[in-house]
């Protein structure tokens, strides 16, 4: 018995041809770094903000758009799984991805009523901000090291199909 651990595949031979084949996958691989870039750009803002006190109608705008682009591939995320695994959200695969993605759109949501409610000083904003870019960090890694350990899987699976 050796100690490598055997997982099951993240995509089903069927399920990787649908996420080859739909524009949902490509709308994600778009979406990805271009909120990431945004998410960089707005927590400089906020972090200006937070040191010099200077900035604070760019740094509520960048997070508004940040909250706007997590909604929108939030949208097309699910979008892709109904058509990759047929399901909307919390398929099986990415289970734990889209339950810190809830996380990340609460703190987010969050953020937008407080802003628009004046229920937070503009310190309290900049934390909440800063707290849910932290949680969206964490979630993004989540779902680089889990398409990685798919690619990983993919080039096993033709290795042992080219040396069988």
């Amino acid at each position: 018995m050796s100690g490598k651990r055997v997982s099951s595949p993240l995509y089903t031979p069927e399920q990787r041809v649908k996420r080859d084949a739909t524009v949902w996958t490509l709308v994600q691989g778009i979406l990805a770094p271009v909120q990431f870039l945004v998410c960089l750009i707005s927590a400089g803002l906020v972090i200006r903000f937070l040191r010099t006190g200077d900035g604070l109608w760019a740094a509520n705008l960048s997070v508004l758009i940040k909250t706007v682009i997590l909604l929108t591939i939030m949208i097309t995320g699910s979008i892709w799984e109904k058509v990759v695994f047929d399901e909307w959200l919390f398929a099986k695969p990415f289970f734990w991805e889209d339950v810190v993605s809830m996380g990340v759109i609460a703190l987010h949501l969050l953020y937008v009523a407080s802003l628009f409610g004046g229920w937070m000083t503009p310190t309290g904003l900049m934390t909440v901000a800063l707290t849910a870019y932290a949680t969206y960090i964490i979630n993004a890694i989540q779902f680089i090291l889990k398409l990685r350990a798919a690619r990983l899987q993919e080039a096993e699976s033709r290795l042992q199909g080219a040396l069988a």
